[in-house]
């Protein structure tokens, strides 16, 4: 397909839906399936499930990331995480969430094989929006939304995960080079041939949100969020909110930070990723950005302490409680910790207990950046427009 001939592809949200197999309502189909109505046009999801949109998933999904090689740099033992896998869906997660960069190839091979006896139960997501070398696996640090890249990247993803369709296919960082009408164009496409079954964005902003869900209707969007990094709720959860788009935390306990598991004397090694965040700097005089930062941790202790769970569990379960097409994905290669993070779903707050835990979070004022420059530039990009 060329890029003429994506821009003049025409997108039909509705047979996108039925596509999908979300049912719609007469009235959803009147009001065009572009809003908010026809995504609540979906039915109910079962107990202890929740909406994407027109997906279905369990509350909590796993984050597969670092199955290859974890934030320490500690090299797992594949048949480990493959059980880990096996483990969450048995105890009734079904949202799996990987992607072509994560490895790259490795992490979307290990799940393709974990979830091969389980594969038409499950929901699984991918992405493609990086310029990795589709033979080699070779990156140079670049993005690459081009439509011919696009096809090509799905394609592979398809082949390693060991599937003919993924449940969600997000862009993973929008493309500043690329109109949002050539992604959404080929992604119509990829729908069509029944390869995609819902689309959505990663870490995109706003204008561009509101482009690719009037082109080709989103199911959700994934950004970092967690009590220590609330600023989505500044700009894309009020658009997700009122357009019917699930939201998908990443790093929903803050890479760790949450748990309780880092304190100020932990050191992180060169290849970790948290040791270029400025949050979790240590000053000469052993403060600095992470011991301002640990009020966080003290009130998630505190909290755990009134409802008989760990830190980490409140902090999922403070998440969950923004909403119910809400959908984290914490990520971990160690079974008591999945289990504690599935755990999460049964803490409940009443509405005056969420109240003053919010408020309290309100009153603590986070310390430093989320990410590293190189990384942060990637978020909060709009599309440029058609030509």
């Amino acid at each position: 397909m060329t890029d003429e001939q994506d821009n003049d592809h025409e997108i039909d949200p509705l047979r996108r839906g039925l596509l999908a197999g979300v049912p719609l309502t007469a009235a959803a189909l009147a009001l065009g399936a572009g809003g908010a109505a026809a995504q609540q046009a979906a039915s109910a999801p079962a107990p202890g499930r929740r909406m994407l949109g027109g997906l279905e998933t369990s509350e909590l999904g796993l984050g597969v990331q670092n199955m290859h090689r974890t934030f320490h740099t500690i090299v797992p033992h594949r048949d480990d995480v493959i059980a880990l896998i096996r483990t969450a869906y048995e105890e009734g997660v079904t949202f799996f969430d990987c992607a072509e960069v994560y490895g790259p190839f490795l992490n979307e091979e290990i799940l393709g094989e974990a979830m091969a006896p389980f594969r038409d139960d499950v929901q699984v997501v991918t992405k493609f929006g990086y310029d990795i070398d589709l033979e080699t696996g070779a990156w140079d640090g670049g993005l690459n939304s081009r439509p011919e890249h696009i096809r090509a990247a799905v394609e592979g993803s398809l082949r390693r995960l060991g599937t003919d369709r993924v449940d969600l296919l997000y862009q993973h960082r929008v493309d500043p080079d690329v109109p949002i009408e050539d992604v959404a164009g080929v992604v119509s496409d990829l729908m069509d041939e029944g390869k995609a079954l819902h689309w959505g964005l990663s870490e995109c902003g706003p204008a561009t949100l509101r482009r690719a869900h009037e082109l080709l209707p989103l199911a959700a969007v994934q950004s970092e969020y967690s009590m220590l990094w609330r600023g989505r709720e500044d700009d894309i959860i009020p658009i997700t909110r009122e357009l019917g788009i699930g939201f998908v935390p990443f790093a929903p306990l803050g890479y760790g930070f949450l748990t309780g598991a880092i304190d100020m004397a932990t050191s992180f090694a060169p290849g970790d990723f948290r040791a270029n965040t400025s949050r979790m700097d240590v000053g000469e005089d052993g403060g600095g950005n992470r011991a301002a930062n640990m009020a966080i941790v003290d009130l998630a202790r505190e909290w755990g302490a009134r409802k008989d769970a760990k830190p980490g569990e409140i902090a999922l379960a403070w998440l969950l409680a923004q909403g119910d097409s809400i959908v984290p994905i914490p990520g971990t290669t160690q079974l008591p910790h999945l289990r504690d993070n599935i755990a999460a779903a049964q803490v409940t707050f009443t509405e005056g207990e969420l109240a003053e835990l919010t408020a309290a979070l309100d009153a603590i004022e986070v310390q430093g950046e989320r990410a590293p420059p190189m990384v942060a530039e990637w978020s909060d990009v709009e599309a440029p427009d058609a030509t």
